[in-house]
């Protein structure tokens, strides 16, 4: 399985970027995905998630109400859509699979990962 996340860059306080992970090697709407983030110094932590079927989602408490993931199954891929950004969502931001259907918060519960697209959020 190969995941591969884009859309990272360089943006301003209160702007917004889409992050997306596409995935390849195995069928991609049977399992939950999610993305994480790592800032310099700091454990990677839980962002957003989402179950097979796109219904149920889940979000740190962070982002909730700014970031919005979303999965097309037909192109095997997951986005996240981030809005008001401020400076604490500078991190690397990681996509990852799981292997249940569920939304998984515990990077644990994540058994493939993408290499990370960083997100710098500048004052």
């Amino acid at each position: 399985v190969q995941l591969q996340a884009s859309g990272g860059g360089l943006v301003q306080v209160g702007d917004s970027l889409r992050l997306s992970c596409r995935a390849s090697g195995r069928t991609f709407s049977t399992y939950g995905m999610g993305w994480f983030r790592q800032a310099p110094g700091k454990e990677r932590e839980f962002v957003a998630g989402i179950d097979w079927s796109g219904v149920r989602r889940g979000y740190a408490r962070s982002v909730k109400d700014r970031f919005t993931i979303s999965r097309e199954n037909a192109s095997n891929t997951v986005y996240l859509q981030m809005n008001s950004l401020n400076t604490e969502d500078t991190a690397v931001y990681y996509c990852a699979e799981t292997n249940v259907r569920e939304v998984v918060t515990n990077p644990r519960g994540y058994i493939y990962w993408g290499q990370g697209t960083q997100v710098t959020v500048s004052s």
